[in-house]
């Protein structure tokens, strides 16, 4: 299964500056017990915002920079590349950013949401997930506490 998973906010702000304009230690709590032990996909500006690469997970970076070459990844310059790398018996994640979320929406089983309820200024957005190609299956929601700043819901969708 091909699973995206992200952060969005309510007006599908991913982020900023090639960063997270929120912070929830949840959802990276979710993220790492999703992610781990499968290969995660990305482009190669939200693999450099990465301070090393994540643990116990197989990296493929999409870059069309013919020589990137960061040790302890993969490397390949197109999503159909990367989905042909990543085993069919098991999943596997497209974790960013929105350039390649945009060109990963169309090989998507799953996606896994964490839906910020808040807006933001960003220069990175989500697809839109279209109501006729996409079914909510899940949906727990989460309130802001001491560590939290915002409202948040864990949404899972299956394409129909």
């Amino acid at each position: 299964m091909i699973i995206m998973i992200a952060a969005v906010a309510e007006n599908n702000a991913l982020g900023k500056n090639n960063d997270l304009v929120w912070h929830l230690p949840n959802d990276f709590k979710r993220f790492k017990s999703l992610t781990t032990n499968h290969h995660i996909i990305m482009g190669r500006k939200t693999f450099e915002s990465f301070p090393k690469p994540l643990p116990n997970r197989t990296h493929i970076v999409i870059t069309r920079q013919t020589d990137y070459n960061p040790e302890g990844c993969i490397v390949v310059d197109s999503i159909e590349k990367a989905i042909a790398l990543c085993p069919e018996e098991e999943d596997s994640y497209i974790i960013g950013g929105g350039e390649i979320y945009n060109l990963a929406l169309p090989f998507t089983d799953i996606i896994e949401i964490t839906k910020v309820h808040h807006t933001f200024d960003a220069d990175t957005f989500f697809p839109k997930i279209s109501k006729s190609e996409w079914q909510l299956v899940e949906s727990e929601e989460n309130f802001k506490d001491e560590k939290h700043l915002y409202d948040y819901t864990y949404e899972t969708y299956i394409r129909k």
